[in-house]
């Protein structure tokens, strides 16, 4: 047993698991310093991702993909994610552009879309713009009615795989005095007139991903649309419930990769007569990640559980992707002060993951929103309390 909590998987998620760890390491982690330092999309492990069927794992058998539950799923991103978070950011990329398909979209959709996701043609999320990220009932691209379809123009921002897809799930106002009521989901090929991309970010981490703007002026047919007019920004949060739970696998997987390096150092470097792990000021801080860690993870396959299970994981998705991504963000930080000046200079392994980690507290909603959400549920609970003492 390691110091770590371990689940007990599943024989399903065990494998998806083992799949993940082979490709991690022979495949992935070589390539993770690469990727970071050229900011190049790793094209070849797209191709592994496919042939493997961790790209469609999540996509059910009968729509062509693995069909795998979500505890399975977030054992694979978990795995990846200890050995590249670039390669981990990009799976989670591909399964949130399935998901709006997956919850919203008719049948034809599914059978067209997530079909074609499994094999390995990619959909991205487009909601965010430049001026609205955690605020989505404040985007501004509009989508008219013309003739038989709808002109959809704006721009869309912060796209995961962006550049990288062939298809984008966009969310625009069908009615711009409706707020957040007026938001319909359209389906949007890259290839279509109209629709270009000119901004690629030069990112701060997880530089081995694609992050795009859209711009779009653009026709699309009525059977475009996703799930029913003015209903999309549900379709978005719902969607947004299952990424928060992917990205605590990424986050876990990340916290993961930087405790190994910090304790593998701590062990291994002497000063002053022995192992700086033997100096508290280096061994309570691993002693309290090993705890943090342990805990995350605990919340983590709870979350992803509760989902399979059918249950409502509007809250608890919410503590996981707050409290790993900042489990996280202390690993990282421990990692790099256990390395010293060599966790501060390239290339070393503690410098990579302190930039990677950074997006987690900040992509499928910031920390603050996350506590947003759970602030407004604790206020709910406490006035439902009330209320049923009055009654």
């Amino acid at each position: 047993m390691t110091v770590i909590w371990t689940p007990k998987l599943t024989e399903e998620a065990q494998k998806w698991h083992d799949i993940a760890a082979r490709l991690s390491d022979e495949k992935f982690a070589p390539l993770a310093e690469e990727l970071d330092r050229d900011q190049r999309y790793p094209w070849e492990s797209i191709d592994e991702l496919v042939n493997s069927g961790l790209a469609g794992l999540f996509i059910p058998s009968e729509f062509g993909g693995s069909g795998a539950p979500l505890t399975a799923t977030i054992a694979a991103v978990e795995r990846v994610a200890i050995a590249c978070s670039s390669t981990a950011a990009i799976l989670c990329a591909c399964q949130l552009g399935a998901f709006p398909v997956l919850l919203g979209g008719r049948e034809e959709q599914k059978h067209k879309y997530l079909g074609e996701m499994a094999k390995g043609t990619a959909t991205s999320f487009a909601l965010s713009e430049r001026s609205t990220g955690s605020d989505a009932a404040a985007i501004t691209a509009t989508a008219e009615r013309e003739g038989e379809g709808w002109r959809i123009k704006g721009e869309k921002y912060w796209i995961g795989n962006g550049g990288a897809a062939r298809y984008y799930v966009v969310f625009a106002k069908t009615d711009p005095d409706a707020g957040g009521r007026g938001i319909t989901a359209f389906m949007v090929d890259k290839e279509a007139d109209g629709v270009s991309i000119d901004e690629l970010n030069d990112k701060m981490g997880i530089r081995g991903t694609q992050t795009s703007n859209l711009k779009l002026d653009t026709w699309v047919p009525d059977d475009a649309m996703i799930g029913e007019e003015g209903r999309a920004l549900r379709l978005a949060l719902k969607t947004l419930n299952v990424g928060r739970i992917m990205v605590s696998a990424q986050s876990l997987g990340l916290a993961l990769a930087a405790y190994r390096t910090a304790a593998k150092r701590a062990v291994e470097r002497h000063a002053f007569g022995g192992p700086i792990i033997d100096n508290q000021g280096i061994g309570f801080k691993l002693a309290d990640l090993a705890t943090e860690i342990s805990a995350a993870r605990l919340m983590l396959y709870e979350a992803a559980r509760a989902y399979d299970a059918g249950e409502d994981v509007s809250n608890l998705g919410a503590m996981a992707k707050l409290y790993t991504s900042e489990v996280s963000h202390k690993a990282a930080d421990v990692a790099v002060q256990v390395w010293g000046g060599f966790g501060y200079c390239k290339p070393n392994l503690a410098e990579r993951l302190y930039r990677d980690q950074r997006i987690l507290e900040i992509y499928e909603g910031t920390s603050e929103i996350q506590r947003l959400v759970l602030a407004r549920a604790v206020r709910k609970d406490v006035e439902k309390a009330a209320q049923e003492a009055s009654a």
